[in-house]
């Protein structure tokens, strides 16, 4: 059967601000499952991976508000956290689904590590906000104190950031091949997976990062030898010049063209849709086959090839 990595947003369990609480999220998740059930259902192996920025987020202010009287959670916990929450509304979705479905199919979440270099370039440059708004006091007090690396954030206040680091290592890989040659549908590598960095004896350590979803979902691609890397996002396509009035939605792009409108830099937003097509590059550099990107709605007709923007090599 052919095998898919499906890469899904963190944002999308959270559709506005209103839509916030656990519950929401689980409604979320089950509107975006349902759509891969049917995809399990056409014959795919599924592997599915997340994201989980809103949600450490929210950990660690409830951590940062109780910490009189609580200790406090550290990144790499959250991380564990949220892999756990997020992999239950998934899988416990697409359990119900299949009953209804009639489909014989187990779903598991492995709780991932994803190993990353201590000599990586972005662990001396920390760049990625976390957390909630901070004085310059308190921010201060707290590099002072507890280490941590803080920007002043455009005049908005201060914010913690750490390093983004490129993903080394699947830890938990052969687990997760063993579920998948076993037939089930595995949630893994949530939130980029938990950072972890070995020491000069092999044993590992949770670092305060942040691995990038999309490229951590590339690398699971290739482990498993995944036939498709769809990542799912807000929109039905991928546009070039994309917030001009010269914006141009595509069906298809060939690997070369991806690599030269990343260069142009003028095509796709950093922090949306740029890190995605790296991603895309990695897998389809790395031996992959095909990716596809498009929203959850239309993951079905993209498959069949009615939507949806297709990269090849």
């Amino acid at each position: 059967m052919p095998r898919a990595v499906i890469a899904i947003g963190g944002n999308s369990l959270i559709t506005d601000k209103d839509h916030q609480s656990v519950e929401d999220q689980y409604v979320a998740a089950g509107e975006t499952d349902h759509h891969i059930a049917q995809l399990v259902k056409a014959g795919w192996d599924v592997a599915i991976s997340h994201g989980n920025g809103p949600q450490v987020g929210f950990i660690l202010r409830r951590s940062e508000l109780s910490r009189k009287e609580l200790h406090e959670v550290p990144m790499d916990v959250a991380g564990a956290d949220t892999q756990g929450a997020i992999g239950y509304m998934l899988q416990q979705n697409l359990i119900n689904d299949f009953r209804a479905m009639g489909l014989d199919k187990q779903v598991a979440t492995v709780v991932t590590q994803v190993e990353v270099s201590a000599d990586d370039p972005a662990m001396q440059n920390p760049s990625k906000p976390i957390g909630t708004f901070l004085d310059e006091a308190e921010a201060k007090r707290r590099h002072d104190e507890e280490g941590w690396d803080v920007v002043e954030d455009a005049g908005r206040g201060w914010r913690r950031v750490v390093a983004s680091p490129q993903p080394v290592r699947i830890v938990e890989i052969e687990a997760v091949r063993t579920l998948m040659n076993a037939g089930m549908v595995v949630i893994t590598v949530g939130g980029g997976g938990i950072p972890v960095v070995a020491d000069e004896s092999g044993d590992l350590k949770g670092v305060a990062a942040v691995i990038d979803k999309d490229l951590a979902s590339a690398l699971l691609a290739r482990e498993i030898d995944a036939d498709l890397l769809l990542i799912s996002t807000a929109v039905e396509k991928v546009a070039l010049r994309f917030g001009t009035p010269e914006q141009e939605w595509v069906d298809r792009l060939t690997l070369a063209e991806v690599k030269q409108y990343l260069a142009e830099g003028t095509h796709f937003a950093e922090g949306s849709m740029a890190p995605k097509m790296r991603a895309v590059v990695q897998f389809l550099e790395g031996g992959g086959h095909r990716a596809l990107i498009t929203n959850p709605e239309n993951i079905a007709k993209a498959i069949a090839g009615d939507t949806g923007t297709w990269i090849v090599p």
